[in-house]
């Protein structure tokens, strides 16, 4: 086949060209052209490329490990309302620790009450202090108002923080670190009672495909508010 460049050195020398080869040559840019991307390689990925389609409803179960790390550092007051339970990996923790768990999803995974959608929620269930989960926030939304991760999260925060205070309670929840950080959620975290966060110094890996197994790419931290945090007293920064 001939290249592009050879291609200009015999135009520039008057020699003739073939037709049929000036068409290849033009049809393998075509075909070039109109091959998918490919990925760039694992060691230099691009920041938001997982190679993987986003769960539906963002299920994405939560390793034993996270909520441990979590239980290192704090003492909550029970029982405990898991509101996005997925398949009670979160729920089932906080249990082996000893603590009373209410568990609901919106979805049906087989595990705690279904088709409790928590933002319609208008108070805790009867007896819980605190709220423990992991919350939806990715691009694709649990619920219909979620249509954006950073405003679906805030939105969950406000919510969360109105329920836990009507009972004086506590609430964890499981972000980004980097999301911390956003404008919107500063203003938010600093009117609330912020009680710590906890930082994961492993990152989390959601999937186990063996050799295909991507890089985790994001930190994640625990934030956790407590209605009985004294006023004015910053937050612990904590690490597990």
């Amino acid at each position: 086949m001939l290249k592009s460049d050879a291609i200009g050195r015999r135009l520039r020398k008057g020699e003739p060209l073939q037709h049929d080869l000036l068409l290849a040559d033009a049809g393998s840019a075509v075909i070039a052209a109109s091959q998918p991307a490919v990925p760039p390689p694992t060691g230099r990925r691009a920041i938001h490329y997982s190679g993987y389609d986003r769960e539906r409803r963002d299920f994405y179960a939560t390793p034993d490990w996270v909520t441990e790390a979590l239980l290192q550092h704090i003492r909550f007051r029970g029982p405990v309302w898991e509101p996005c339970c997925g398949d009670g990996a979160i729920s089932g923790i906080l249990a082996a620790h000893g603590l009373d768990v209410v568990s609901t999803d919106i979805a049906d995974r087989g595990f705690g009450t279904a088709g409790v959608d928590f933002l319609t929620c208008r108070k805790v269930p009867m007896g819980c202090r605190s709220i423990v989960t992991n919350p939806p926030y990715g691009d694709t939304g649990s619920h219909a108002a979620q249509s954006r991760s950073s405003k679906a999260m805030l939105e969950f925060l406000r919510h969360a923080l109105g329920l836990t205070a009507s009972v004086q309670g506590q609430l964890a929840l499981l972000v980004r670190l980097q999301w911390i950080a956003g404008q919107r959620a500063a203003e938010v975290m600093s009117a609330a009672p912020f009680a710590a966060v906890v930082v994961l110094r492993q990152r989390i890996r959601w999937f186990d495909m063996g050799e295909r197994t991507n890089t985790a790419q994001h930190h994640h931290a625990w934030v956790v508010f407590d209605h009985a945090h004294p006023p004015g007293c910053p937050p612990a920064l904590l690490y597990a």
